[in-house]
């Protein structure tokens, strides 16, 4: 969100291309595109909703299913997205590309940025690289998420990062993900008093 929010007050040209079948299960998938799409729309910005191609992202990450948070399968998955964006910008006529993925402090700047210019090269896009977390990105993003109420994603996105982190809470004596009940509620508080 805040990412879109930032290129909507910047008056930059931007269209949202959601490309992201590294999402699983579907039910996962469709809430966190369905907000894309929801805050897109606040926005009046255009978004392009791409094919979800599960099994292209499976067949990429064989042999990477134990591969650790930031290791070589978000590479792998990173430049699968990154080079559909691009060809789809190639073909479409849009100059630039670039990606929310660096606004997560779970997430590795450099990798994002390798993957986003490597994977865009062929297709003569530039990548741009800019850093949103810096100038209090990170702490906005947390804002507007409550202010929002988005839902909270408690995991990267692939059925690999939610096994490992169940298992991760589990060992900590913690209770599994619940996916698609947990929303940010600053939002909702304000309704409900108001009402």
């Amino acid at each position: 969100g805040e990412v879109m929010e930032a290129l909507a007050a910047s008056n930059i040209d931007t269209t949202i291309f959601f490309y992201n079948p590294n999402i699983h299960p579907i039910e996962e998938y469709e809430i966190r595109k369905d907000e894309n799409i929801q805050f897109a729309k606040k926005l009046s910005m255009p978004i392009i909703d791409a094919d979800y191609d599960r099994d292209e992202w499976f067949e990429r990450t064989k042999g990477q299913e134990n591969e650790p948070e930031r290791g070589e399968r978000c590479s792998t998955c990173f430049d699968m997205r990154f080079e559909v964006t691009a060809k789809y910008a190639s073909e479409n006529g849009f100059d630039i590309t670039s990606s929310t993925l660096g606004i997560s402090r779970w997430k590795d700047m450099e990798q994002i940025n390798a993957s986003g210019t490597r994977s865009s090269a062929p297709y003569h896009i530039p990548y741009w690289d800019f850093n949103w977390r810096k100038k209090g990105g990170s702490s906005r993003m947390l804002e507007l998420s409550k202010k929002e109420g988005f839902y909270q994603q408690e995991y990267c996105g692939c059925v690999y990062s939610l096994r490992d982190a169940n298992l991760w809470r589990v060992s900590s004596g913690r209770e599994k993900i619940q996916r698609g009940v947990k929303f940010y509620q600053e939002a909702k508080l304000k309704l409900t008093q108001n009402n």
